[in-house]
């Protein structure tokens, strides 16, 4: 398996069965959709359905009907009853089942009024032969960042099969916090103006994001599979806190990530885990026919050991070979030994079954990505008039943490290179299982294309990672860092830290692709879009698995 990049070109553009509900009496008053439609999860026979009712009476439960059909102005085929309670937010979702495989369908609720909310679009997995996949990965939509222009783009292509979410669908933060500045100018300050902490917190937050109106076009196109990652609860979580969780002034962990999941459940279009390890136990798999398996994982919330640093910052104690001798330990975790024995089962299944591709959706960037030595690739006169450039609120910090690099120090100390030994645990994993995965990233807020080498040095798998929809990212700061990342990093084909945007992949029997997209700007509209890069991944299936 090997990526083969090329540059792309520029383009215009423009602007069943339900649960099991008990009834509730029905008023005169018409809800409000004001949230818009979702699908998620798909399945062979159905998906998740869910929408948000607005209802005159904030006390009042809402009685809907769901309508499923075979086209946008058909008549519905499935129809039934769901209620948007208020003890969930006025959120609605069900699993509407009893569908065809591999085929569009479109759906749209209804209240006791008659009022008809948004129609969305989704497709059911296929069964049997499959010639070609079309999937969005996307990460990272800091409301205040910027415009959804991304999403814009996602809901206009003409072929998407599903939107794969690799997190930070929120951010926690409050108006005088992270991308606040910009927050400001495009009047996209978050809403409440205070950090989150409590369940209300939480609701709300997600109900202005699902407002934007790119982001309901996003998902009235296709159905999301969707895991979070750290700001769905705070910055640079892991099992027993997160660097932006501080107890004495904001209270309990358990209780903040309750709410936060609580909420997460609520308002999106996601399964509950049924493995009885609670809400973070979200990992899950989807067959795409015989053509691919998807397999998401969670490296949040379950079992990740604390950060030895957080994302983008040098360890505190400037003891960088003790910081180093830390991440290294075996017992750290990522996965955790169930969830990975689970995933390995999953490729197994799939590499016996003879698909010919095993995706990986997972939460932070896998490959070996050491921190940039900017100023032997800049020069010393280049490299200090860049840092003298850089604003002052920025610059002591970043100046520490490019020290580091200097040491030894990797480019983020969040991602699996903060924790090596559960890496090489996983690539021992995949080698048993006889697969060469396609892993897609998220949280970088950058677009990768990357090879994977285990510890031996044996190509284990390729890596795809998504930029942010809107968030910031070194790019903002040190304009060009993706290319020295790129030439001082084996693993690292390609790297985009500037642009804003998604990856789109596509499968085929013989063929992975992967298409770097960025719009022009999250500042304004319209906008335009183009390939940054484009790469392929193919497998010699005469070659042993190393």
């Amino acid at each position: 398996m090997t990526i083969i990049g090329r540059r792309g070109a520029l383009a215009l553009i423009g602007g069943g069965a339900s649960l099991s509900i008990p009834a509730v009496a029905r008023g005169p008053a018409s809800a409000r959709f004001e949230h818009g439609i979702a699908s998620g999860d798909p399945a062979a026979d159905g998906a998740v359905l869910w929408t948000r009712a607005t209802p005159a009476d904030a006390s009042a439960d809402v009685a809907l009907e769901w309508h499923v059909a075979d086209g946008p102005e058909a008549a519905p085929r499935h129809t039934g009853r769901v209620v948007a309670r208020a003890a969930a937010d006025h959120t609605a979702k069900l699993e509407v089942t009893g569908l065809a495989p591999g085929r569009d369908y479109w759906f749209w609720f209804t209240d006791a009024a008659g009022t008809r909310s948004p129609t969305g679009r989704f497709r059911t997995l296929p069964r049997g032969a499959v010639d070609r996949l079309v999937l969005a990965v996307a990460s990272c939509q800091l409301y205040p960042g910027g415009l959804f222009n991304a999403y814009a783009d996602m809901a206009a292509l003409p072929r998407l099969d599903a939107v794969l979410h690799l997190g930070d669908y929120i951010y926690e933060y409050g108006a005088g916090g992270y991308g606040a500045d910009i927050g400001r100018k495009l009047n996209r300050l978050p809403d409440p103006a205070h950090e989150i902490v409590s369940l209300s917190d939480y609701r709300r937050r997600h109900a202005q994001v699902k407002r934007d109106a790119d982001m309901q076009a996003a998902h009235a196109r296709a159905a999301f599979i969707c895991v979070w990652d750290d700001h769905e609860v705070a910055n640079d979580g892991w099992v027993g806190g997160a660097e932006n969780h501080d107890p004495a002034t904001e209270g309990d962990w358990a209780a903040r990530k309750a709410a936060a999941m609580q909420a997460y459940f609520e308002w999106m279009p996601i399964r509950e885990s049924r493995r009885g390890l609670g809400r973070e136990a979200i990992f899950r798999s989807f067959e795409f026919g015989d053509l691919a398996t998807l397999a998401m994982v969670e490296t949040r919330l379950l079992a990740r050991s604390e950060q030895v640093a957080p994302k983008g910052q040098a360890p505190a104690s400037g003891d960088y070979a003790a910081a180093l001798a830390e991440a290294a330990r075996p017992d750290r975790e990522m996965l955790g030994a169930q969830q990975q024995r689970w995933l390995e089962d999953v490729l197994a299944r799939s590499v016996r079954a003879n698909k010919p591709w095993q995706l990986l959706g997972n939460q932070v960037v896998m490959a070996r990505v050491a921190g940039p030595d900017l100023e032997k690739a800049l020069g010393a006169e280049k490299y200090a008039a860049t840092l003298a450039r850089i604003p002052a609120a920025y610059r002591d910090r970043l100046a520490r943490s490019l020290a580091s690099y200097r040491v030894g120090i990797p480019f983020s100390l969040d991602s699996w290179d903060g924790y090596p030994a559960a890496r090489e645990r996983l690539y021992q994993s995949f080698r048993r299982a006889g697969a060469r995965p396609i892993v897609l990233s998220g949280d970088s807020h950058a677009a990768w294309s990357n090879d994977l080498y285990d510890d031996a040095g044996h190509l284990v798998a390729a890596e795809f990672g998504a930029t942010a929809i809107t968030s910031p990212s070194y790019g903002s700061l040190l304009p060009g860092l993706g290319k020295v990342l790129a030439e001082q990093n084996r693993e690292v084909v390609f790297c985009d830290q500037d642009s804003k945007g998604y990856t789109l992949l596509t499968l085929t029997p013989d063929a992975a692709t992967a298409e770097h997209i960025a719009v022009s700007t999250i500042l304004a509209k319209p906008f335009t879009r183009r390939v940054t890069a484009t790469h392929r991944v193919t497998i010699d299936k005469t070659r042993p698995i190393a």
